[in-house]
């Protein structure tokens, strides 16, 4: 019943927008809006998802900001980033590139020998070549990439504050948390009136709303406190990977919560646009950079749970309503996307393709105009994580059907060398708390603490196995019969034919992408310009890696 209602309502909306097409429709001098609003950290969560058939994590929030996107636009269910790790994420975002085409930008911190020419130089993006054609650009919060992609820090429109993005810390703490966050929200609004009011008369304009409540730490409890999310409410919901404990319900509960703050952003985004008269001249794209952080087998891995995001798109008269896509499609699909709505070719070469021809109102079969499957990959996350800051690379080819996986360098550990729990020698200190941890590419938080405490036990065999094991060279997984990709078929005889085939369909891609770590034998990757320094030796010139001033 729930599934049919959602689907009636889709289609009434459907109607409803294009019946109103010709009031959405501007003067044709008139040129689009874009607005991309990105949650950190933010999986594929999002109450449209919810579907009776199938109960899962979607079940236990509500975002109505979201939905209503979704139900007057073009839902996505199978969205993937090209890397799950900030910095490759959005650098592939930017340039409609894989990330390994994209230098330095390649991995986190994006540090870079000096001396060596880096191909991030030569990147410009679609934000500045919409700057170039007439657009006023800019962003708030999180950028994690050179600010000179974006048009300098003059484009950084922040003067309002950063408090939204520790919601739930800054929220728990007030005595009267329902005004703490209306007072958050505010925070939004006024920094996205600076960005419209900083435009000539009738700009159009892109603009990128970059929240990081949704990345750790965020406040214990406040998924119950803040929202209403009872952990309990969970309980057989979490993937079957995960223990499902009172500590890992209450750690994805407060993480569901954060969701429901990013969706109450996107609320006060879309009402600014409603009141000065300019939404249904925008196109309004909302997604997240990658999967769920402190989690095994999600932020810095493969897995659907690492890379799958949200994605929904709404432009009225143009992207039709009500329409839902299963096929896969990649966040490097954006920046064609974009540029095609603001009337632009690229002028540099991308991988990415316009999602456009399977929007559009007139368009019978959308999915026939995809190409059907989205690659992904990583190397560097945490360069502490593996002696000497060497990599942990991987790279994927997600279908409908299957999502198979190359692991490089299956002798590496891919979170980082056991045991977990050993004493601190040489730790990084958290920015907020100053605490020493030990460097892993699993976000600290409950669930991290909670496998640190139970490594050998046990109670956490499996799920140690699953998230935190070497694993083998290659994976296969039958997606819809496995969503959580426990059951590996590399091996299985009857699938040595899909096996092989998307082996061959991976490898074609990398290589017609000049990947570095299929193109040489030694890869780059493991060495300077990409390590600062000799991994054989360990050395890694941390000062090097700051963001230049």
């Amino acid at each position: 019943m729930k599934t049919t209602f959602r689907i009636h309502l889709q289609l009434l909306t459907a109607c409803f927008a294009s019946l109103s097409m010709l009031s959405g429709l501007q003067a044709e001098d008139k040129r689009p809006n874009v607005l991309f609003a990105f949650a950190d950290d933010l999986g594929r969560y999002a109450s449209i998802y919810a579907t009776a058939e199938d109960p899962s994590l979607n079940d236990c929030l509500e975002t109505p900001n979201f939905d209503r996107v979704a139900r007057e636009g073009t839902l996505y269910t199978n969205a993937f980033v090209s890397a799950p790790s900030c910095t490759p994420s959005r650098a592939a975002i930017l340039s409609g590139r894989h990330f390994f085409r994209n230098g330095s930008h390649s991995q986190l911190h994006h540090p870079w020998l000096d001396g060596h020419p880096d191909p991030w130089s030569e990147v410009r993006g679609f934000p500045l070549q919409m700057q170039d054609n007439g657009y006023h650009i800019g962003w708030t919060y999180k950028l994690h990439l050179y600010e000179d992609r974006m048009g300098g820090k003059s484009q950084n429109y922040s003067n309002a504050g950063k408090r939204f993005n520790s919601f739930s810390e800054f929220a728990t703490k007030e005595k009267k948390p329902k005004q703490s966050k209306k007072q958050l929200l505010e925070e939004v609004r006024a920094n996205f009136q600076d960005f419209l009011e900083d435009r000539d008369p009738d700009q159009p304009f892109y603009y990128w709303f970059n929240p990081t409540n949704t990345h750790r730490p965020w406040a214990r409890g406040s998924g119950k406190k803040l929202w209403g999310i009872d952990p309990d409410s969970l309980e057989g919901l979490l993937p079957d990977f995960l223990p499902d404990n009172e500590i890992v319900r209450e750690d994805f509960a407060d993480y569901l919560g954060e969701a429901m703050a990013f969706d109450a952003a996107l609320g006060v985004l879309l009402e600014e646009l409603e009141q000065r008269g300019e939404l249904d001249n925008t196109l309004f794209a909302i997604s997240g950079d990658h999967g769920a952080p402190g989690f095994p087998r999600g932020k810095c891995n493969l897995y659907d749970f690492g890379t799958r995001v949200p994605l929904a798109i709404r432009y009225p008269g143009q992207v039709a309503a009500g329409r839902v896509i299963h096929s896969p499609v990649s966040l490097i699909d954006l920046a064609p996307t974009f540029l095609e709505v603001a009337g632009l070719q690229s002028i540099q070469q991308m991988d990415g393709e316009s999602l456009m021809p399977a929007m559009r109102l007139k368009t019978k079969k959308p999915e026939s105009k995809l190409r059907g499957w989205a690659l992904t990959g990583r190397e560097t996350h945490v360069r502490d994580a593996r002696p000497g800051g060497l990599p942990y690379p991987m790279r994927a080819i997600r279908t409908a059907d299957y999502l198979y996986i190359v692991n490089f360098k299956p002798d590496r550990w891919p979170v980082a060398e056991p045991p977990l729990a050993a004493p601190i020698v040489h730790g990084m200190r958290t920015r907020r708390t100053g605490e020493i941890y030990r460097p892993t590419d699993l976000d600290q938080g409950p669930t991290h603490d909670y496998f640190f405490a139970e490594e050998g036990t046990s109670e956490l065999e499996q799920a140690w196995q699953l998230g935190i094991a070497q694993r083998p060279a290659e994976e296969l997984y039958a997606v819809k019969s496995d969503p959580d990709q426990m059951n590996n078929l590399a091996d299985s005889p009857e699938h040595q034919p899909i096996r092989k085939q998307l082996r061959r369909k991976l490898m074609k891609e990398l290589r017609e992408g000049n990947d570095p770590r299929v193109m040489q034998k030694d890869s780059p990757f493991d060495h300077p310009p990409y390590i600062l320094g000799d991994p054989l030796q360990g050395v890694v010139d941390q000062s090097a890696t700051q963001e230049p001033k």
